[in-house]
């Protein structure tokens, strides 16, 4: 259950961010970045767009929707990363059984 609960008190933000969506923000400032880079950087996918172009846009969604709507900062223009090691969790869920 600590892989779905557990908390991350630092951590490499960028490299985390580059080994999951293949980008790496320009200011990461406490673990959050700008709602606004994640939507400039991962645009709607187009009818050719590859198998993981796809899945970057829709971590990149979950993320703005995390931000913007479920868990937004006084802004409401950062998310923090932390949402993004939840994503790590989803791929390995398949040898959790």
């Amino acid at each position: 259950m600590s892989l779905l609960t557990g908390s991350i008190q630092s951590a490499d933000w960028g490299a985390i961010y580059y080994d999951l969506l293949s980008a790496i923000p320009d200011n990461i400032c406490g673990g959050q970045i700008e709602i606004g880079w994640l939507r400039d950087t991962f645009p709607e996918p187009r009818n050719d767009s590859t198998e993981v172009e796809r899945i970057q846009y829709a971590w990149a969604y979950i993320l703005k929707i995390i931000g913007g709507y479920l868990m937004p900062d006084l802004s409401r223009n950062l998310v923090h990363l932390r949402w993004l090691l939840k994503f790590v969790d989803f791929i390995a869920t398949d040898e959790l059984s």
